[in-house]
């Protein structure tokens, strides 16, 4: 297992993260995971076993039981918390009220506290955005999270799935106003799914921001189970949650690639598309998640993969993003302009 540093930190975390959304099953993300409290402290072993010191939660999965199961997992398996590295969210639907859903500084304040109660845990290491809210302005919401980091019950902050101006709009009053900066993105990207290198991934450099990946398998699209025909030998996600979008004519066109590939290499289709990540050098963690104990294996497996140059041109070529202004553009008048 390496471990890279997470943006511009000294905070180094696993290549690999363990995601949490299987854990729990409540609700809505019963279609994602249900796994009890003895599977889950049996994945949350397994990984840190393999190296991973990296776990990635939030309070709406399975409504704060996913928060309350990695704590207590963590209780039950005798772990030091200060060698783990504990991200949660905030942002998503936490009640019907007027105030239980947003980036308020009330909210965020309230949802804190209720993570720290459910990991029973005394700080937040990285306490990420989930999502923007377009009735919160970025001032509050900055202002709020450094008031949280000041008081040490969170370490760092981050966002999710927020667009390239948003992260800068963030970052400018950060700057201006010397208030904690997000020092990381979690954002989805996989080989069939490559639209942050248009414009997010370019800022992510320019802002010295670490990229934390979420569905790296395309929830499951580059897992092996299925084939372009609709074919699905062993169940899985996308069968009752089809999430997240793809252009499934290009995926599965990177599908057949891998499956060649991973003939030949004598591996899984999952590993090699987790592995392309990992070469990737914008990616600082890829989070993994499982339902069951040879998922995980085979994805901690993934770190062990090597491409040739030739094999990484082959990856590329097929999957690789269609030509769109202003993108071709600036390429074109940068030629003269390289270093």
């Amino acid at each position: 297992m390496k471990y890279n540093l997470l943006g511009n930190t000294g905070l180094k975390v696993s290549e690999l993260c363990l995601g949490t959304m299987t854990f729990g099953g409540k609700g809505f993300w019963t279609a994602i995971g249900s796994l009890e409290q003895d599977a889950v402290d049996k994945l949350i072993g397994r990984s840190v076993d393999a190296g991973i010191n990296f776990i990635d939660t939030a309070n709406v999965y399975s409504e704060g039981l996913s928060e309350t199961m990695t704590g207590k997992a963590i209780r039950n398996l005798g772990l030091n918390r200060d060698d783990l590295i504990i991200a949660t969210k905030v942002r998503g639907k936490m009640s019907d009220k007027p105030n239980g859903v947003g980036l308020s500084r009330k909210h965020i304040i309230q949802e804190a506290e209720n993570s720290l109660k459910r990991l029973n845990i005394d700080y937040i290491d990285l306490y990420q955005i989930h999502g923007y809210d377009p009735l919160t302005p970025i001032e509050e919401i900055i202002d709020t999270l450094d008031t949280l980091v000041k008081s040490g019950k969170v370490r760092y902050i981050g966002c999710s799935n927020h667009a390239a101006w948003q992260i800068m709009k963030a970052a400018a009053y950060s700057n201006y106003h010397r208030l904690a900066k997000f020092i990381s993105l979690q954002a989805y990207y996989t080989i069939a799914g490559r639209d942050l290198e248009r414009e997010i991934i370019p800022v992510l450099k320019d802002q010295h921001m670490g990229l934390m990946v979420w569905s790296p398998l395309a929830g499951g699209l580059l897992s092996g189970k299925y084939t372009r025909n609709g074919e699905n030998s062993e169940g899985g996600r996308r069968v009752n949650f089809d999430f997240p979008p793809v252009n499934k004519d290009r995926a599965f066109d990177v599908v057949d690639t891998l499956s060649t590939m991973a003939k030949e290499k004598e591996t899984s289709v999952a590993r090699l598309a987790l592995a392309w990540l990992l070469h990737q050098p914008s990616v600082s963690t890829v989070i993994i998640g499982a339902n069951k104990p040879e998922q995980l294996d085979d994805n901690l497996k993934a770190i062990e993969v090597k491409f040739t140059e030739e094999e990484l041109q082959k990856l590329d070529e097929v999957s690789k993003l269609p030509l769109e202004y202003p993108g071709w553009m600036i390429e074109r008048q940068g030629i003269d302009r390289k270093n």
